[in-house]
């Protein structure tokens, strides 16, 4: 644990010095850097020492808290009345960045199946069904650090976003386990995944606001988040998480779903202040690095791969992107927000990498299409942050509509104060 916080936390520190890349983008790389790919590649004695395989499930255990607390935390400072005012533009945005991409995997896939680069026995359907999920999804998580850490929480920008992105990875995993009930899970893990997560969501969206308000009132009768309360809010999360996992999805979104439904006012700024240090300075990194010691990077060693990975590199960069910026423009939105728009939801990031090491797990895909697609991940994510602030952020930095980048403060989630409902 000491080599992870201390690795995440110097290549982050470091690629925001050099790079102004966010923190959150230097995590990324150094959960890749502890795994198979360097240094297990350069030192793989001392690698296996520090991570023996026993640890793995701890590590996937810590991962899953960590990034489920974290996306309950962007949840809580989740603008509802910014999504409501963008609802048309984030469904627009979040549809067309899963169409297109459909697209290009369907005329991407009779190649790459030619080249064998699926598992044995997959079938063309289901090779267009996996790779058109593995274009078009956003990365959820990395996408809420990055609008917290370029100062976009309160903007109708970086809610309809998240709202864009969280709409888009549902229907991606949804996708997935289309793809894998076809595999022989059987037709409820898609009928699991399409109804129990809608179900969920509007549960969420509508009732649930009103059954947790008292929590709300408990906050402020003792002026305080006791212990106590705290445990019910533990609770109600786990509860969340492990309804999203059960229907197929990603136990992500259900904390970010119970964030969104939270009562604003004293009890979401204190649940932000006993949280959020822990979850940010140790339970995420455990995520990026047990997703880093699935992945390796040394499989694409040919030039006939390496064109491969470029041709879906380009094709996914341009149908994502590219569709995003379209259909934010055609829903009112100007060119400079559709374009940040479409730069935010070109990241794929960890999201990316759980898909495939599932297709790969599952015999979907094999090890070098799984490079490649990692490739992809990696270099989608970072040319995120600074395509947004080229296109948008820097001129609306300048303009005053947002505020200036704090380095001391890259990592805080932050919640919007409002009235308790």
């Amino acid at each position: 644990m000491f080599v992870i916080v201390a690795a995440c936390r110097t290549v982050g520190w470091l690629v925001k010095r050099f790079f102004d890349q966010p923190q959150v983008v230097g995590e990324m790389i150094a959960g890749i850097i502890l795994g198979p790919s360097l240094f297990g590649l350069l030192t793989p004695d001392l690698q296996h020492m520090l991570f023996p395989k026993e640890t793995k499930s701890v590590l996937f255990v810590g991962a899953q808290l960590g990034v489920g607390l974290y996306m309950f935390l962007v949840g809580v400072g989740f603008r509802a009345d910014h999504f409501k005012s963008n609802a048309k533009s984030a469904l627009a945005v979040s549809l067309s960045g899963m169409a297109a991409p459909f697209l290009v995997a369907i005329a991407l896939t009779p190649w790459l199946l030619g080249m064998n680069l699926f598992g044995k026995g997959v079938a063309p359907f289901q090779a267009m069904l996996f790779m058109g999920a593995a274009i078009s999804i956003t990365a959820f998580p990395v996408l809420a650090r990055i609008v917290q850490e370029r100062g976009l929480t309160k903007t109708p920008l970086g809610s309809l976003s998240l709202s864009a992105g969280a709409i888009d990875d549902a229907g991606a995993w949804t996708v997935l386990a289309i793809v894998l009930a076809s595999f022989g899970g059987g037709p409820m893990v898609a009928v699991k995944a399409a109804v129990g997560g809608g179900l969920f969501a509007l549960f969420m969206l509508t009732l649930a606001p009103r059954l947790l308000a008292p929590l709300g009132r408990w906050a402020e009768r003792e002026g305080k988040v006791t212990p106590a309360l705290l445990g019910v809010v533990v609770m109600l999360f786990m509860l969340s998480a492990w309804a999203m996992d059960a229907a197929g999805l990603h136990s992500v979104f259900g904390g970010f779903l119970l964030g969104t439904a939270m009562p604003r006012g004293l009890l979401t700024r204190e649940l932000k202040k006993q949280l959020e240090p822990f979850t940010i300075a140790l339970l995420v990194p455990m995520f990026f690095t047990f997703s880093g010691l699935n992945t390796q990077m040394n499989l694409v060693n040919s030039l006939g791969l390496a064109a491969v990975a470029a041709v879906i590199l380009a094709g996914s960069i341009l149908a994502k992107g590219g569709a995003c910026w379209a259909a934010a423009r055609l829903t009112g939105q100007d060119n400079a927000t559709a374009m940040g728009i479409g730069a935010l939801m070109n990241a794929r990031g960890l999201m990316e990498l759980i898909i495939i090491n599932i297709g790969l797990q599952k015999g979907i895909i094999g090890p070098a299409l799984f490079s490649m697609l990692v490739v992809m991940a990696l270099v989608t994510t970072l040319m995120a942050s600074p395509l947004f602030e080229l296109v948008y952020g820097k001129k609306a930095r300048e303009r005053g509509e947002l505020g200036a980048l704090n380095d001391d403060a890259e990592d805080e989630v932050v919640v919007a104060p409002a009235p308790a409902r």
